[in-house]
């Protein structure tokens, strides 16, 4: 059987140049020698260093010789039998004999030089010897010396710079900012102004920021929930979170509940990062199980696990109202005290949008009416003011009664007493010179011949027919009179009095008491895209959104596919002054006077209880 040697060289240009010799033996020496049937000119080689014998067609064997070894697949040895089949790698020295088989089933033996490592062992030598390493320290002392220096200029000079900075330290140029190694970054947007003053929060020295610290600036901030509450709803941690927790304290940490665990400062110039949702879900996600009492239910993704709406609504109206939070599975109603249907303003079609036409001139109606025809936007844009009968309603709903020249007389509106004085004093025992008319004859309700013949006519037609005061005044109280259309009137108990009450009108800027919406962050959607109030036939419906409209745009915090919506974004940590389950004593007088209502809510049952 024969072998067949393939030599690979390399030319100065980087070429590759590859001639074969057929060798017919059964044994090759492989060495330095000139006389080896492969000769490999190393030093690294033994003049004879192995053979190669033939055992069949396919299996051979590598035997050595001297006194080296070589490598076989990376692995030395002194002895070797491979498969051609299979193929192989040889490795004598600074040369690489790949075994494998030709197209002929021959033994191919290709041989190339990869280095030379007796020249390399003298590059390596003359290297040393014109090197100044020796003359520099070993590894071990180097190491000692950094670290010695990382200490004195991280540790002992920023201590020895803080407690020798002057007494008001303004950081001028002149002043040591060693300390400056120690921060993590710079304060964010909310906190710029304490940038320098360290010790503004870090009170004390290797000691974590307590809550004093904070407190003395946020004074407003009131508890999540009392403090017992707090640590029964917390889930318990596990083995790895009391071994943290453990050495938290050992470096003066403080506690579970901090406001260190979860406002992190130092992380850029920005805004404080929003706190993660984990944060949150760790008592809320199963709060049920630890706080049996709570009536809040478990929620721990917006997308996946949040409960349905609860609004807090007008149950019965009244001054103040009865007010009760109901979940909008329930299809709660909100009695505000108001007979008003959006879908009769609404109409396109109706004698509303005909009466907002011929007033187009005059109030900037379109062709019908629509929500922002009402409905203003507070100031920041969050919300929306509540509906007033001077800039919203007395256009097409006029309380005038009498005009003296060019000047027109109206009744007081929201004035009840003062709305019966004026129509006794119209009604002098001397008598008007006409009967009185709030409108007119010709005026009527806002609607066709259909609508107004099933609704009566206005109260102005109704008193124009009124034989005294006492006619004219139970004619505007009346259910269809100008006051009992839109208004819940309570008669009084004795007909010679003039007791006549008007429930007072529910209009809260806010549903949502434990939870934060920003209209001005939704101002790419219609109000029908939410609000179904082209449908409403009464005015107790409550045109809120349920959980699963907010769905459709927001997932949960790790969304992809949707708005991705954390707790945070809908929720604060910390109790508001207007929240429903606060006491009226902790109220401050303007919360009181913007949200009268809230002021005589029972406290309700919370984690904050």
């Amino acid at each position: 059987m024969a072998f067949l040697i393939c030599r690979i060289s390399t030319t100065a240009d980087g070429r590759e140049i590859a001639r074969t010799t057929p060798v017919d033996k059964e044994i090759l020496t492989i060495g330095r020698a000139a006389e080896n049937d492969i000769e490999l000119q190393d030093l690294a080689v033994d003049p004879l260093h192995a053979r190669i014998e033939q055992r069949d067609d396919r299996r051979i064997a590598i035997i050595a010789e001297g006194t080296l070894g070589f490598e076989v697949d990376g692995r030395t040895s002194r002895r070797a039998d491979i498969n051609s089949a299979k193929g192989a790698e040889l490795r004598f020295g600074g040369h690489r004999i790949m075994v494998s088989r030709d197209d002929e089933g021959r033994i191919l033996l290709t041989v190339q030089r990869v280095a030379a490592l007796s020249e390399a062992a003298e590059d390596r030598d003359e290297a040393v010897a014109f090197s100044l390493r020796r003359m520099l320290p070993g590894k071990r002392p180097t190491a000692w010396l950094l670290a010695l220096g990382l200490l004195i200029a991280f540790l002992a000079v920023p201590i020895w710079g803080f407690f020798n900075r002057p007494a008001q330290d303004q950081r001028s140029v002149y002043a040591l900012k060693a300390d400056h190694n120690w921060s993590s970054g710079p304060l964010s947007q909310a906190h710029h102004a304490l940038e320098g003053n360290c010790t503004a929060c870090h009170q004390q020295a290797f000691v974590s920021v307590r809550d004093s610290s904070c407190t003395s600036c946020h004074k407003d901030v009131h508890d999540h929930a009392p403090p017992r509450r707090l640590a029964a709803a917390r889930m318990p941690p596990a083995l790895g979170g009391r071994v943290l927790a453990s050495i938290a304290r050992a470096f003066g940490k403080p506690g579970p509940g901090a406001c260190v665990d979860c406002h992190n400062e130092h992380e850029g110039a920005g805004p404080m990062p929003p706190t993660a949702q984990a944060f949150c879900a760790d008592c809320h996600g199963s709060l049920k199980r630890r706080l049996a009492d709570s009536k809040i239910a478990d929620a721990g993704d917006f997308g996946t696990s949040h409960p349905q709406f609860r609004p807090l609504v007008a149950t019965i109206p009244g001054d103040p109202p009865a007010m009760h939070r109901v979940s909008l599975d329930a299809r709660p109603t909100d009695d505000s005290g108001l007979k008003f249907p959006h879908k009769l303003h609404l109409d396109p079609r109706g004698g509303v949008a005909r009466m907002g036409q011929t007033l187009k001139a005059r109030f900037g109606y379109g062709d019908a009416l629509v929500c922002a025809d009402c409905h203003m936007p507070s100031a920041d844009g969050t919300r929306f003011v509540p509906v007033t009968m001077e800039k919203n309603c007395q256009g097409c709903h006029s309380l005038a009664f009498e005009k003296i020249g060019g000047t027109v007389r109206t009744l007081r509106h929201g004035d009840t007493a003062q709305t019966i004085a004026d129509l006794r004093a119209y009604f002098r025992s001397t008598g008007p010179v006409r009967p009185i008319n709030l409108g007119g004859n010709s005026r009527r309700l806002p609607g066709d011949r259909a609508e107004q013949a099933a609704q009566s006519v206005y109260a102005g037609a109704v008193a124009t027919r009124a034989t005294g005061a006492d006619a004219a005044i139970k004619a505007v109280f009346a259910p269809r009179g100008a006051c009992g259309e839109c208004h819940v009137v309570t008669p009084p108990a004795s007909p010679a009095s003039d007791d006549w009450r008007i429930t007072k009108v529910n209009q809260p800027m806010r549903y949502l008491m434990h939870g934060w919406f920003d209209h001005n962050a939704h101002t790419t959607e219609t109000c029908s895209s939410c609000h179904a109030a082209s449908q409403s036939t009464r005015a107790s419906d409550l045109l809120l959104p349920g959980i699963k409209s907010c769905r459709s745009c927001h997932g949960g915090e790790t969304s992809a596919s949707k708005v991705p919506s954390g707790c945070s974004m809908c929720h604060s940590y910390h109790v508001k002054q207007d929240a429903p389950w606060t006491s009226r004593q902790r109220l401050s007088p303007a919360s009181r006077a913007l949200s009268p209502a809230l002021t005589a809510i029972r406290p309700q049952k919370t984690v904050a209880d």
